[in-house]
């Protein structure tokens, strides 16, 4: 263990502070912590305070105390002690960090912190490294290690004049890292010591040594970032942004980046069907539900993105291609269990069929939630109004088997609704002629047998659909909800809402005279 020395002066009084350090088995001297750094600071607050506005007193200046060595005045050393310390250390050779403070407008002192760092012993280069803090901190080197390890301070010394011992290097950011990184010159094993730092040190220390050139620092810092696990997003967009500053100077950064970023073979658009072919035809229903809900939010975060555009076009492609595999699959199935006989059949032979038929809705239904948040439903739609065949088996099956199917039907009346998905006039028509009936003969059982149906968010949607239309389709499409509502009741969507509003069109503020279109149109130009 051995000592560096902390010096402060002020007024010709000097107090010395004795702070322990290590020392490597190479002989370098570790840098203070930066505990000793922030100590240094502190001690300036009570100098740096303004002297009360009375007259100084007249004793010898030997005998005037600071600020900051008032509580035991007894044990501050006279000027000639100081002297003969200071002495002492200038015999000894050691090199000397110091600090100097700006004047006080109050006081107009100079005060200065020094501290004395390792042992000069036969060292022919002395490079003070004047922080941003105020630290001077002088270093005893070697000309010949610093040469061979950077070629920072190689083009420096070649700069230097002869006879020159002293190199200044100004405005460092991090000057305990500077330090320990001229440091890591003197070290044998320096991996061996970059593997006993944290992330975060490994990334000052990279940042010191691409500005020192110290090239083989960098790459051990470069293969510690290869393999240590990045903690976090914090941590992995500090790793990356780092890394990314030295790819433009030819360092070989790829497999750090090899990470976050491919080169691989296969196009995003092959990978995004691969998972979504996984899931779509797992068996385990716990870790299919869970990972659809994880696919889900991840493309939903891939949404908000400005550069997402191209990768949502790949992944509606893709989509598409496996709603048409589950429409053709869910079809079949349909035949199936409309075949005469199906229903005499035992459980153990229906029930496969049943809970496919539950998988393929479900899978459906999932994919039609991805197109709706990325507002790329509209071709969906075509695709179920045109599902005449699936509409007429429906009534077939039974009541447990088809169910899930209406709530594909009411998922596209609730995005119509909010204006997810804006098909055209003639779609909207035909999906409420071809499954509006369909989901009429569910709507108790979705009421009760599914805790995620939200019956007020359905009706509503279904109403603002109808209300899309033109106002004679409203008529007939209403009038037929109207017969079914009176005899099934809370078994049958409450669409009074929209009954009102079609109402009020027709009967009390009808928007158009009863005259010619042409003319009507002219009359509210006019009036407009």
């Amino acid at each position: 263990m051995a000592e560096i020395r902390l010096t402060k002066l002020e007024q010709g009084q000097t107090k010395i502070k004795n702070v322990p350090i290590a020392v490597t088995p190479e002989g370098f001297w570790c840098c203070p912590s930066p505990v000793v750094f922030q100590k240094t600071m502190k001690t300036q607050h009570p100098l740096n305070k303004p002297k009360p506005s009375s007259p100084p007193p007249k004793t010898p200046l030997p005998k005037k105390h600071s600020p900051g060595t008032d509580k035991k005045p007894t044990s501050i050393p006279s000027r000639s002690a100081n002297t003969s310390d200071e002495q002492r250390n200038t015999s000894s050779g050691t090199p000397v960090v110091s600090e100097r403070v700006s004047r006080s407008k109050i006081e107009n002192l100079r005060r200065k912190v020094s501290i004395e760092f390792g042992e000069p012993g036969n060292s022919d280069l002395k490079v003070v490294l004047l922080g941003k803090q105020g630290f001077a901190v002088r270093l005893s080197v070697h000309k010949n290690v610093l040469a061979e390890y950077s070629s920072f301070f190689a083009h420096k010394l070649l700069e230097q004049q002869p006879g020159l011992s002293c190199l200044e290097i100004d405005d460092c950011e991090d000057i305990e890292i500077y330090v320990e990184t001229v440091g890591l010159m003197y070290c044998k094993d320096l991996k061996q010591r970059l593997i006993k730092q944290n992330l975060s040190r490994v990334l000052r220390i990279l940042k010191v040594a691409e500005q020192l050139g110290f090239d083989i620092c960098i790459r051990l810092c470069l293969e510690y970032l290869e393999a240590v696990p990045w903690v976090g997003d914090e941590e992995e967009e500090k790793v990356v942004s780092s890394v990314l500053s030295l790819q433009g100077q030819g360092i070989g950064v790829t497999p750090v980046l090899k990470r976050v970023c491919s080169n691989a073979l296969n196009p995003p658009k092959d990978t995004i069907s691969d998972i979504l072919d996984l899931v779509l035809k797992s068996n385990e229903e716990r870790g299919r539900r869970e990972m659809k809900s994880i696919v889900l939010k991840l493309l939903r975060e891939g949404n908000c993105l400005p550069s997402s555009s191209g990768l949502a076009d790949i992944c509606s492609g893709t989509i598409y291609s496996s709603c048409r595999g589950c429409l053709s699959s869910l079809l079949f199935l349909f035949r199936q269990a409309a075949e005469p006989g199906f229903a005499d059949k035992s459980l153990d032979s229906k029930e496969p069929v049943v809970k496919q038929i539950a998988l393929e809705a479900d899978n459906l239904l999932w994919l039609l939630e991805i197109l709706a948040d990325r507002r790329a439903a509209d071709e969906f739609a075509v695709m179920w109004a045109s599902q005449q065949e699936l509409a007429s088996l429906h009534a077939k099956l039974s009541i447990m088997c088809r169910h899930h199917v209406s709530c594909i039907t009411a998922r596209l009346y609730v995005g119509i609704g909010k204006g997810e998905l804006l098909p055209s006039k003639d779609t909207r028509h035909s999906l409420l002629q071809t499954w509006f009936q369909p989901l009429i003969n569910d709507y108790s059982w979705l009421q009760h047998g599914r805790r995620s149906f939200d019956r007020k968010v359905v009706e509503e949607g279904i109403g603002r659909t109808i209300l899309t239309l033109p106002l004679e389709d409203q008529q007939s499409i209403l009038l037929a909800w109207l017969g079914s509502f009176l005899k099934a009741g809370d078994n049958c969507p409450n669409l009074q809402k929209a009954f009102e509003v079609w109402w009020r069109r027709t009967f009390i503020r009808p928007y158009v005279e009863q005259t010619n279109p042409l003319q009507a149109d002219g009359s509210m130009t006019s009036r407009e």
